[in-house]
């Protein structure tokens, strides 16, 4: 069974017993106003939006060097190799996921990027990585 508070103030007073629930995995609920928000353990929010948000990456080679994009996505990257391509589609994706919280977030055309950009600021460099060529997660 899950916990869930009816109010801040009981989930604060409560937090250790919220925040041990989200890490088993187990639902965590905090009710404001007309409002419940989840309390959710990071890494496996991070798990399940790596696996159903597939990156669909391109990666083409090009004038003696390679471009990644990502179809859907304002995101693009170019490098001398491979490895640097990637690593450049690594930070551009860090600043799509800073500019949407700073205010994309609203756009119509960008407000159903809200598990990427979770996604993203969840994951390390190399988890992005992977999710971007394919690798295990």
């Amino acid at each position: 069974m899950g916990v869930h508070f009816a109010s801040y103030t009981e989930a604060r007073a409560k937090l250790k017993e919220l925040l041990d629930a989200a890490e088993r995995g187990r639902s965590a609920t905090v009710r404001r106003d007309d409002r419940t928000a989840a309390v959710v353990d990071g890494e496996r929010l991070r798990y399940f939006l790596a696996r159903i948000c597939p990156s669909n990456a391109q990666v083409v080679a090009e004038d003696g060097g390679w471009s990644v994009f990502i179809p859907g996505l304002p995101v693009t990257a170019d490098g001398r190799t491979f490895d640097e391509a990637i690593d450049e589609m690594i930070d551009a994706l860090r600043e799509y996921a800073e500019d949407w919280q700073d205010h994309l977030l609203d756009a119509v055309n960008h407000r159903d990027n809200w598990g990427l950009v979770q996604m993203i600021c969840l994951s390390s460099d190399d988890q992005l990585r992977e999710w971007l060529i394919g690798a295990a997660q």
